[in-house]
């Protein structure tokens, strides 16, 4: 099977989910500009369990749209789990969504640095009440990096919603 058809079957699983307990899923992204919000609409029937997309490129998307704080930010970077864990908090705190998925990262090929190298990519997941968040490096170009980071982000939250 490929990876859309997989990713597909994945999708249809976690709106099952969803829809089993009422919820609705937000998305906060940065690095994925949209991609995983894409992949979520792309299964007909979404608007049962997608409520919104925020796309939070620039710092300052991410405090408008996010609540994130500037101060957050300038301590630790826009890629730092706490940006992270506040863009996902964010997400369901400025949507009608019980559930998010945030993602901030480094795709490259520039913006790297030795400290957060390209492939770099904090997740954020806000279910249930809770936020967990994890670091990921993905290798490759900017479309690998990105791929990489959409597959992640909904693999972990079907695992999530179990």
């Amino acid at each position: 099977m490929s990876g859309t058809a997989n990713q597909h079957d994945l999708l249809a699983d976690i709106a099952a989910r969803l829809l089993a307990r009422g919820q609705m899923l937000a998305t906060a992204e940065s690095c994925t500009g949209g991609m995983i919000a894409a992949a979520c609409t792309d299964l007909s029937g979404s608007s049962q369990w997608f409520e919104r997309g925020l796309v939070s490129y620039s710092n300052e998307a991410k405090a408008e749209l996010l609540g994130v704080p500037p101060g957050l930010i300038a301590a630790h970077g826009a890629v730092s789990e706490p940006v992270a864990r506040a863009m996902a908090a964010g997400a369901v705190a400025h949507s009608r969504a019980q559930v998010a998925v945030a993602v901030t990262g480094v795709a490259g090929p520039t913006g790297g640095s030795p400290s957060k190298p390209v492939g770099t990519v904090w997740f954020g997941w806000a279910v249930d009440g809770a936020v967990y968040t994890e670091l990921q490096q993905f290798p490759g170009d900017r479309a690998a990096v990105r791929s990489a980071t959409v597959a992640h982000a909904l693999q972990r939250l079907h695992g999530y919603l179990t």
